[in-house]
């Protein structure tokens, strides 16, 4: 039986916390307030404005309705709709599951953590009865008969689901710049700190043309977390898609063990790296979902056997034990001081708290970009072939012959991207290719992926990284490269762990001079998904990353829980 993360764990004990205090407190602060004498706004533990956990005390307590906190997100989604951060808006079916979580409720019969809880999901799940578009025009007007199973384990909890968020189209991309539906702006780009800064820097450019890109593929679920319009959304992880956002929009990113989630209907890229990711705001909330979505799905042969329990993370107080080792190859040339600067930080913090943090070598790591780069591309190719306007998805209107209408629609329905990366994959899979490119590089991968054992063999609990090369950059930047060169520079840092099978996690640190998030990230072994977790944890508290605040968007946020019945809300 896989034990839950290599730790054994008993349940964290619930704060004493009033929410009605916690939010108006806290959201008073952010809007205006920064200039008040006293202490500091109450914080919960994980720092962000609510737990799902929080709020699922207060929806049993029947302070705050489901019907009450889906109008509220709905009402964020519209105000944010120029982040661009939804493809598709699931309006009637979430305001249909909140009053039928709302009728659980009054019997008292809670599905679980999850139930009345607003959730996005990301438009390369299939959502049985809603379009799945993977934002390109091959799928556009695709409606799934099925749910993927993920997006069904949510469900099955009572999870709200507030529509389908944007991103690179077949998240191939990592600025969630290339879909169909057009660029995810960063909600930071409009947040009082990023802004303050730019002013004392004397830019004067039209604020509106110089927003920051969300990184990617999973950009739109970054940002609907980041923007409030959701608890938990989920995206997809092949070498860095969530992680990659979640620093950029200051959000936790999850990418879990490989296996230890079902793939089945996540629309897929490359099969032996797919994994769905979790994108919340604090790392308790990234724990809710995955002991949620953990275990054997018979739909996907490559999940484990054994059952997965769902776990509560303990709050760890002494690291003393902890061996956390810092990748020396990950020092390269291109990584902005300051990203440096809160590496070495981070890892004083742990030392000064009594951890052992040590210089780990993984030797094959120059390697890694080349090598994930000829079996991504290769696996694209086959998985797009069945795009072929026969069966399903866009077709063209060509009659000249099956073959000229075969090549027309994939012309019209696949992006450059798309299609380069189909080109590529195919070059390596030539008969006269095949042994020098992908089985050589197939090869690479299991050294790379013992590089990783090694490590953690040695002792080392967790690895320390960077998950970005710098904060997010302005979008009229960002295009100069182009994608290709812009996915091998942003996934220095995160492909390597999705050939190894690894779980990782982005945990915001602390924002730029600029007034930006950046986030760093912690690696674990092989189904130790907990106890990475629970390092994660202990570190997001020490660092308190400050709450975005978007002033604008405050009015609508704060009446989420804005009502005097919460005021007798306590979590005991």
């Amino acid at each position: 039986m896989v034990k839950d993360g290599c730790a054994h764990v008993k349940p964290a004990a619930a704060t004493d916390l009033s929410v009605f205090l916690l939010v108006t407190w806290s959201l008073w602060w952010q809007t205006g307030h920064e200039d008040h004498v006293g202490p500091d706004p109450p914080r919960s533990e994980s720092n962000c404005l609510l737990r799902v956990q929080e709020v699922s005390v207060a929806l049993k307590q029947g302070q705050v309705t489901p019907t009450e906190l889906c109008q509220r997100c709905l009402s964020l989604i519209k105000k944010t709709k120029f982040l661009n951060a939804y493809i598709t808006v699931s309006e009637e079916v979430a305001l249909k599951q909140a009053e039928e979580a709302e009728k659980r409720y009054k019997k008292g019969h809670s599905l679980g953590d999850l139930d009345g809880i607003p959730i996005a999901v990301k438009d390369n799940f299939s959502t049985s009865g809603i379009e799945t578009t993977c934002a390109s025009n091959m799928l556009k007007g695709y409606v799934p008969p099925y749910n993927a199973t993920v997006v069904q384990k949510l469900l099955d909890q009572g999870a709200l689901l507030m529509g389908k968020t944007n991103l690179d189209e077949f998240a191939m991309g990592s600025g969630s710049t290339d879909g169909i539906f057009g660029p995810v702006k960063n909600p930071w780009s409009y947040s009082k700190q990023y802004r303050e800064k730019r002013k004392q820097n004397s830019h004067s450019e039209n604020e509106d043309s110089n927003w920051l890109i969300t990184g990617g593929s999973s950009g739109g679920s970054a940002a609907a977390v980041s923007a409030f319009t959701c608890f938990a959304a989920l995206g997809s992880d092949t070498g860095g898609s969530t992680r990659n956002p979640a620093a950029h929009c200051g959000v936790v990113g999850l990418k879990p063990s490989y296996g230890l989630v079902s793939r089945h209907g996540l629309i897929p890229l490359v099969n032996s790296m797919d994994v769905p990711g979790i994108l919340t705001r604090c790392v308790d909330d990234a724990a809710t979902v995955l002991g949620i979505l953990a275990g054997h799905d018979p739909k996907d042969s490559t999940t484990i056997q054994d059952p997965v329990k769902p776990f509560t993370l303990p709050s760890l107080t002494d690291v003393s034990k902890l061996c956390i080792g810092i990748p020396k190859e990950y020092l390269t040339p291109e990584l902005s001081s300051e990203v440096h600067s809160l590496w070495s930080k981070a890892a004083n913090l742990f030392e000064s708290e009594g951890a052992k943090v040590i210089e780990v070598s993984l030797p094959h790591t120059s390697y890694s970009i080349v090598c994930y780069h000829v079996l991504c591309t290769s696996e694209v190719a086959s998985n797009m072939a069945r795009f072929d306007g026969l069966e399903y998805g866009h077709r063209c209107d060509s009659s000249v012959s099956t073959e000229a209408m075969y090549a027309a629609t994939r012309r019209e329905g696949f992006n450059d991207v798309v299609r380069g990366r189909i080109l590529s994959g195919n070059f390596f899979l030539l008969k006269e290719n095949y042994e020098n490119y992908f089985v050589k590089a197939q090869k690479v991968r299991r050294l790379i992926a013992n590089d990783f054992v090694n490590v953690f063999n040695s002792g080392v609990d967790v690895l320390l990284t960077p998950t970005t090369l710098s904060e997010a950059v302005p979008y009229t930047e960002f295009i100069k490269e182009d994608n290709r060169t812009r996915s091998a520079q942003d996934d220095i840092f995160t492909q390597a762990v999705n050939m190894a099978g690894l779980p990782a996690v982005s945990v915001p640190m602390a924002l730029s001079t600029q007034g930006l998030p950046i986030g760093l990230q912690f690696i674990g072994r092989a189904f130790c998904d907990q106890q990475l977790l629970t390092v994660a944890k202990w570190f997001e508290k020490q660092v308190q990353f400050p709450v975005i605040q978007l002033q604008e968007l405050m009015d609508d946020c704060s009446s989420v829980f804005e009502n005097e019945k919460l005021a007798s809300v306590s979590l005991k």
